[in-house]
């Protein structure tokens, strides 16, 4: 994996703890944060449309780190629901989804095929990733699906890499965008794979 898993790491527990003591100070509820970072999403996709690979980037940094903040807020409240939990997990989908949309929209150059079909490879990978572990659990696979090479934390994080490589060599941010596809794919093999181990 790219990334030590953040449920195992007491350092990002850590920070998490510090980050809901922090913003647990604000009148925002947990559901306020996760329908923020949806504006966030929506804002650095308008700027990707634009060519804007910087502003874009940060914004998708910002929402990233919203969505850290809303349940870390939910813990320290003591405010962690079921109707939260859905919440978040489906703006997740959404936030994804907005960040990668417009990069079919943008006029890059064919590798090995028109590089579109790369961008909706991306978008299936993303997607697969997650249906393997909501598709476990609504077949009654004994424990929770985690894990692959790249999980989504990782994918968005790679992405606004990416998109601040664009600013600078569009030709490199294109080829890391090709990884990225191949690796989200890899990732929900990985998770069909232990589906069928622990079925």
């Amino acid at each position: 994996m790219l990334f030590e898993k953040s449920n195992k790491n007491r350092f990002i527990i850590e920070i998490r703890k510090r980050i809901g003591k922090i913003f647990s100070k604000m009148e925002l509820s947990p559901n306020q944060w996760t329908i923020l970072s949806l504006v966030f999403s929506l804002t650095a996709a308008f700027f990707l449309f634009q060519q804007k690979y910087l502003i874009s980037a940060l914004f998708i940094i910002v929402s990233g780190v919203i969505d850290l903040i809303d349940g870390a807020v939910a813990r320290k409240k003591k405010q962690m629901t079921i109707k939260g939990a859905y919440l978040d997990t489906v703006i997740d989908r959404y936030n994804e989804f907005i960040y990668i949309l417009p990069l079919l929209f943008l006029n890059l150059q064919p590798i090995f095929m028109p590089f579109y079909i790369w961008i909706t490879f991306l978008l299936f990978g993303g997607m697969m990733t997650t249906y393997a572990k909501s598709a476990a659990a609504e077949k009654g696979v004994k424990s929770e699906i985690k894990g692959g090479i790249l999980e989504r934390a990782e994918r968005v994080g790679l992405l606004a890499i990416s998109l601040i490589i664009a600013e600078f060599n569009i030709l490199l941010f294109e080829y890391m965008i090709v990884v990225l596809a191949i690796l989200a794919n890899i990732s929900a093999l990985q998770r069909i794979q232990k589906a069928f181990q622990r079925s």
